[in-house]
């Protein structure tokens, strides 16, 4: 491997350090880049990394990765925390516009890919807890807020004719933004783009279960009751995450992707006895004093009606990430048969086996791998069957079994009508290509073959359509147009999938958005449409020729196996070949 820089997110924390460390003194890199949340975290693990491994380069970032980069501004006095700027209009607005925007834009601002971008790493590893950096966002207590805010909105409203639409619109705009889910996924789009532009060769993340190895009976929260709604959603997302993980593992193009997933108490960073800290402020020691339980209690009350003491001090163990906890916290939750203990460097020394190449056993990606169930000969053998008594159905009723655009891109549908049209006039790759002499005689063309001109290919669907209008009025009743050899004109049903505009019911016609929406999701006649067609089915009967004489080996991806044109068959070769969309496992 010639691996140089690495790239770690989360090097600031108690894992992230480690696998550092560990890069650092079996790998032999030139850069390591760390990333975490801040400042202090970074300067002090580049400080003692420096010291001990002097010949590699270190740079250091510290801030929100999920984030614009506008937001992570160098001047630490105007970086604001996420709760802060959903407290702003306008900043609430890029949140939402980052999450449910235009995606293209949205890279662009991206914090993250704009690290990727900028130090190209040959391996990233990801030991962010990113299943508590978007559950613990609380989707419930978003949820209760919005919901009071609208009841006294709608209550003041019905009372005094007016109210307050700003504080609902807060309320609803971050019940929004913290969704779980759309956040994960464009967190993984992103960072999986980043890596594919830079040619990442590894991604591997540190993952947790969300429970230290516990089920739903875990007895520990973060101060929830039990059992803790905000906890589950933990896994739940941790498992997410590993899901899409399982699939970025299966993307041509993309890096190797690993996952080391924890199942105990990671700890420790290390012992001592200090003040105690909440929400980064220094907790105070209070004298504590009697109230009759009676009348209304108040949970609580201004800190001035109390005595402060001193500070609030405790000997406490450090484990980074999980929390701080005093002794009897940590000897109950590691004790037998509760979460026990794993140690960040035992962690750290199967991420840096797994990055070398070598198989601990522990990666839960190839676990899945070898548990879901693939293709199997059965069900290859059946699918003939499955199609020859739709064939058989189809010539009975005379009615075309095409696409209903149920199954989605919407260029299945389209690719797969176009298809049709074709397989109806000509029947063959071979027909498509050639004009045979008969037709050259008939239209006082010289003898021999002739390739088709893409002009002929419109013209000739064109009127097969117009002998047929039932495949016109099936194709527009499925939700796809039709645009016609002109290009100026539409066959179009009560209802359209493209373009996919949420909420939207018109949209400006505009020349470059005709070419995208009929790339997308129309079944486009015009003669340019019909060339790509020419070229493709050129390449389809190329890689037929060269079956003869080769076995076994010839039949890839790239392999038409017929003369004849079976659609579904022309359209998974369009999917293999051009979008890239084929299964590598």
């Amino acid at each position: 491997m010639v691996d140089k820089t690495y790239m770690i997110l989360g090097g600031g924390g108690m894992i992230g350090f480690q696998i550092a460390r560990r890069i650092c003194d079996h790998l032999d890199p030139e850069k390591l880049v760390i990333v975490s949340l801040y400042q202090q975290e970074v300067r002090t693990a580049i400080s003692n990394l420096q010291k001990e491994f002097p010949d590699v380069a270190f740079e250091g970032f510290w801030g929100d990765v999920f984030l614009r980069s506008q937001f992570n501004v160098s001047d630490r006095q105007q970086r604001m925390r996420r709760s802060d700027l959903l407290k702003d209009d306008e900043r609430r607005d890029a949140l939402y516009e980052d999450l449910f925007g235009d995606a293209d834009a949205a890279y662009e601002r991206s914090q993250l890919a704009s690290l990727i971008l900028q130090h190209r790493p040959d391996v990233i590893v990801d030991a962010i807890n990113t299943a508590t950096a978007i559950s613990y966002q609380d989707i419930y207590t978003a949820s209760a807020l919005a919901r009071r805010e609208l009841e006294d909105f709608l209550e003041s409203t019905e009372r005094e004719g007016r109210a307050d639409p700003d504080r609902m619109a807060q309320a609803l705009e971050t019940l929004l933004i913290s969704q779980y889910v759309p956040q994960l996924i464009r967190h993984v789009i992103m960072i999986n783009r980043a890596m594919r532009t830079t040619g990442v060769r590894l991604y591997l993340k540190v993952g947790t279960t969300g429970t230290g190895g516990l089920g739903l009976n875990i007895p520990y929260t973060h101060g929830e009751d039990r059992p803790s709604a905000t906890l589950m959603s933990k896994t739940a997302i941790a498992f997410a995450h590993t899901g899409l993980l399982f699939l970025m593992a299966r993307t041509v193009g993309g890096p190797i992707v690993k996952e080391l997933k924890p199942a105990a108490l990671v700890g420790w960073v290390n012992t001592t006895f200090r003040t105690i800290r909440r929400r980064g402020e220094a907790a105070s020691l209070f004298r504590g004093k009697a109230e009759k339980l009676e009348g209304v209690l108040r949970l609580r009350q201004p800190e001035g009606e109390f005595e402060k003491l001193d500070r609030l001090k405790m000997t406490v163990a450090d484990t980074g990430e999980n929390g701080v906890f005093a002794k009897g916290e940590l000897e109950a939750i590691t004790a037998l048969r509760q979460m026990e203990l794993i140690t960040p460097e035992e962690i750290a020394r199967a991420a840096v086996l797994e990055i070398e190449g070598i198989n601990t056993g522990k990666d839960v990606i190839p676990a899945l791998d070898s548990a879901v169930m693939g293709p199997t000969y059965r069900g290859g053998y059946l699918r003939h069957q499955a199609i020859e008594d739709l064939n058989k159905l189809e010539q009975e009723t005379g009615i075309p079994s095409v696409a209903l655009g149920e199954l989605g891109p919407p260029e299945l549908s389209k690719l797969l009508w176009e298809t049709y049209l074709l397989k109806e006039v000509y029947g063959s790759l071979n027909a498509v290509l050639e004009r045979t002499p008969k037709e050259l005689a008939e239209s006082n063309g010289r003898a021999g073959r002739l390739q088709r001109r893409p002009a002929e290919l419109s013209q000739a669907l064109h009127s097969h359509m117009d002998q047929n209008p039932l495949i016109g009025d099936m194709i527009v009743s499925t939700g796809l147009a039709i645009l016609m050899p002109d290009g100026q004109s539409l066959m179009r049903g009560p209802f359209m999938r493209i373009p996919e505009l949420a909420g939207q019911t018109e949209v400006v016609v505009q020349p470059d958005a005709v070419d995208a929406w009929a790339r997308k999701g129309w079944v486009d006649l015009r003669p340019e449409n019909m060339g790509r067609w020419l070229d493709r089915i050129k390449e389809m009967r190329r890689a037929r020729q060269r079956l003869p004489g080769r076995g076994s080996a010839a039949v890839d991806r790239e392999a038409y196996l017929y003369d004849q044109i079976y659609i579904g068959e022309v359209v998974g070769w369009v999917f293999n070949n051009e979008m890239g969309g084929y299964r590598i496992k």
